[in-house]
């Protein structure tokens, strides 16, 4: 019997998830995604290489800030031009609640917290290379991504958090946030004439 595939990728998504959450991780198979979905094995097998891709798949982000890099201006600092590029954030974000969700389950299975650090490397290792692209020295450019992941991974918490916020201007604050926090953490200056200990 043909199954209608509209919107296919999405209805497994929403199926995973729901499974997931119900049941757990490790207790969901594929089978039981297609059919939640009513689709077939097959169309899951379209979309996502197995049950955890459907937690990881896409490279929208990616694609993303890879475009909006290339639109700041050239001679703009490294760090500048991802804060840049991450105000594309809400463009690709799925909903809050769908978020949400995933991050618990993603909280509680280890293999799923792994396979996420896996695509944050994959995603700095990304950046990096488009900063350096734009003439920026490798290792200013891989600072410059470490920090402003820090910045845009706290700017998604309070996203998250509040359903009024304004990513914009989170973004904003979680930036002058981490430049406060830098500020504090500059090492005192020996006074002149003093010996260090």
């Amino acid at each position: 019997m043909a199954r209608w595939e509209g919107n296919a990728r999405g209805r497994l998504e929403r199926a995973a998830l729901d499974l997931f959450t119900e049941q757990g991780y490790d207790r969901t198979t594929v089978a039981q995604i297609a059919q939640r979905a009513n689709l077939t094995e097959r169309s899951f097998y379209r979309w996502f290489a197995d049950k955890r891709e459907v937690l990881f798949a896409g490279d929208e982000l990616a694609e993303k800030f890879l475009a909006a890099i290339d639109a700041v201006p050239a001679g703009t600092g490294a760090l500048p031009t991802l804060l840049a590029a991450f105000a594309v954030t809400p463009q690709v974000l799925r909903p809050r609640a769908y978020l949400c969700e995933r991050a618990a389950i993603i909280a509680a299975n280890p293999p799923l917290q792994e396979r996420e650090l896996i695509k944050q490397a994959w995603l700095s290792e990304t950046l990096t290379a488009a900063l350096t692209r734009r003439g920026h020295d490798r290792q200013a450019a891989r600072l410059a991504v470490d920090v402003g992941a820090a910045v845009l991974r706290l700017t998604i918490e309070r996203y998250l958090a509040d359903e009024q916020a304004d990513f914009a201007r989170l973004l904003s604050q979680s930036a002058a946030d981490m430049l406060t926090v830098a500020a504090d953490a500059a090492p005192p200056h020996p006074a002149p004439g003093k010996p260090q200990h």
